[in-house]
């Protein structure tokens, strides 16, 4: 077990979690290998990207990994850089407030926001007060409405919070003193994968990109999901982005936003960065959209395709899945069933969309139809990985009952062991609930806009997933009734029981649309 690692009932092998931190360095490059190193240390933690940007002044690592390694790397990453990074003596393009400037956690996989809020919260204040470096919360990790968004708390950057701090109630951060040292605060949060992309403008004037930038972001009434900056790197001016949704607002639409408010200026885009790491769904949805693409499948990119063969196992083939379930061994069992129903219907939902896309009756929702298509792939992905991941829970489950007993060590070793698997045995269901309810929200959307020929696939996928979430739901109540009262079940429950009235009001709505597109 890594040192200072919380243990917490997860799947280590299909929990996963990324971790973007933001470094006010890169021109020392020892400095930057140090901080790299620190962060590899950790047992389960791999460094995805590494990313220095010499004019900001700046550099983004990206890792990823179980949960616990995932925190413990993010502390010594902060630990290391305010030994090394004084901000007294830093310069640079890009705003900061900390050595450590920002660490936000986003889930991947097995694991959900709240997981990584409550990272979050619980590096913060260990940071707060083990290394004395004042920390503030943002974006779904917020306790206050005015640091959701980051740029509120850099306000001013680390030359004003150094003033501000000591005497104004209002900055006044959530862990540690109210007192900046050299390593200055630290911003820490949770959010959703988010695409840092810049766009370099022909021109030397950085007040060409500022005024692109005041118009493109959703801040200023431009384009949702959109953060941005004019600021003037390599001689040239820059519309510095961050992209905090790509499914609301896509790499395309915002590159073509910035070429077409820079030509009102006279102005061209000279290229375009990339800082960091893309979701592949990001990219191949900026390609449908640039090359308008239509009937496009994901499997159609020899990758894909390459990587589902080769990933195709057991549970991937509908015959060998139902010889296992119906077998006398205890998993898989009805968990995997629901996540498999709760698959099939986001095939189904994919199928309906794909069938509306490049019909020329129904050209005005295509754009939907497309986000749609997406959408139901990347929620039949994460169902598929959940059938097995259902089954290994409960092995766990199983694993966790026949430890020795005897001693009260072991007894406690035990119970420990019980504890912690079996809350991970009620989280597997838990995440396929809400992927169900999700897959519901999409099917109510074809019933409503799409292929009428193919209502009946949508409304198929619909009952799948409402399937999905009965089954689902009974294995998170049964998991937690073997357990004593805690807060992280009760919170489970409460979220539970809002899916099903979610669902609810979800059956309600697809009978009205059913009755208005044709009296079904």
């Amino acid at each position: 077990m890594v040192q200072g690692v919380v243990q917490r009932p997860t799947n280590m092998t299909s929990s996963l979690v990324e971790c973007i931190p933001n470094f006010s360095e890169a021109r020392r490059l020892d400095v930057v290998d140090r901080i790299a190193a620190a962060i590899s240390s950790v047992s389960g933690i791999q460094i995805l990207d590494r990313s220095s940007d010499l004019d900001h002044n700046r550099t983004v690592i990206t890792f990823a990994g179980p949960p616990d390694p995932v925190e413990v790397a993010a502390f010594r990453a902060i630990e290391t850089a305010a030994r090394l990074i004084d901000l007294n003596e830093h310069r640079g393009q890009h705003p900061r407030i900390g050595a450590t400037d920002v660490v936000p956690f986003v889930p991947l996989s097995g694991v959900d926001m709240a997981d990584c809020i409550d990272m979050a919260r619980r590096l913060g204040r260990r940071v707060g007060t083990e290394l004395q470096i004042p920390v503030y919360l943002y974006e779904a990790a917020a306790q206050r409405d005015d640091r959701v968004n980051l740029e509120n708390i850099r306000r001013g950057q680390f030359e004003a919070l150094k003033r501000e701090i000591e005497t104004d109630p209002e900055r006044r951060p959530d862990f540690g003193p109210s007192k900046l040292g050299p390593a200055g605060a630290t911003v820490i949060g949770a959010r959703n994968p988010l695409i840092a992309f810049n766009v370099y403008l022909d021109t030397q004037d950085v007040e060409v990109a500022r005024a692109v930038a005041k118009k493109i972001r959703q801040s200023s009434g431009g384009l949702p999901s959109v953060k941005a900056l004019g600021l003037l790197v390599d001689g040239l001016a820059q519309v510095s982005m961050n992209l905090t949704n790509f499914r609301v607002t896509s790499v395309a639409t915002a590159v073509g936003a910035v070429r077409a408010e820079a030509a009102v200026l006279g102005v061209g885009v000279h290229h375009s960065e990339l800082i960091g790491m893309i979701p592949e769904e990001a990219l191949t949805g900026a390609a449908i959209e640039c090359l308008q693409l239509r009937q496009f499948e994901p499997e159609q990119t020899l990758e894909r395709r390459l990587r589902d063969l080769s990933s195709s196992g057991p549970s991937a083939r509908t015959a060998s899945f139902l010889d296992e379930l119906a077998s006398p061994a205890p998993a898989p069992g009805g968990g995997s069933a629901s996540a498999y129903a709760g698959a099939m219907g986001a095939a189904l939902v994919a199928m309906v969309a794909g069938l509306t896309t490049g019909k020329k009756k129904y050209v005005a929702v295509e754009a939907e139809m497309q986000a749609i298509r997406v959408m139901a792939e990347k929620l039949r992905q994460e169902l598929t990985e959940a059938v097995d991941d259902d089954a290994g829970a409960f092995e766990a489950v199983m694993g966790a009952m026949r430890l020795p007993r005897g001693t009260p060590e072991e007894e406690a070793a035990r119970a420990a062991a019980v504890y912690a698997a079996t809350m991970n045995a009620a989280h597997v269901p838990f995440h396929v609930a809400g992927n169900a309810v999700k897959v519901m929200e999409l099917a109510l959307r074809c019933a409503r806009s799409g292929n009428l020929n193919a209502v009946s696939d949508g409304m198929s996928g619909f009952s799948m997933a409402r399937a999905a979430l009965t089954g689902a739901a009974y294995n998170v109540r049964i998991n937690l009734r073997s357990l004593k009262s805690n807060e992280s079940g009760s919170r489970m429950l409460k979220e539970l029981r809002a899916l099903e009235a979610r669902a609810k009001g979800l059956e309600r709505e697809i009978k009205i649309v059913l009755k208005e597109r044709g009296g079904i």
